[in-house]
């Protein structure tokens, strides 16, 4: 279960930074915000699964 949580933490920030890109190339802030917040969020994912997996072994 932990490798399905560690794949949809890199498919979040992976789909964060192409936001955050086209929100920036396009000029909009709003999007550019949203992709940050959805990169930050894979991020803490894969953070939260490691820790996890440093505890089981």
């Amino acid at each position: 279960m932990s490798g399905r949580q560690k794949a949809k933490g890199k498919m979040e920030e992976a789909t964060g930074k192409t936001k955050e890109a086209v929100g920036r190339t396009v000029g909009n802030e709003r999007m550019m915000v949203e992709g940050q917040a959805k990169k930050s969020k894979g991020a803490a994912r894969q953070a939260k699964e490691k820790t996890k997996d440093v505890f089981k072994h």
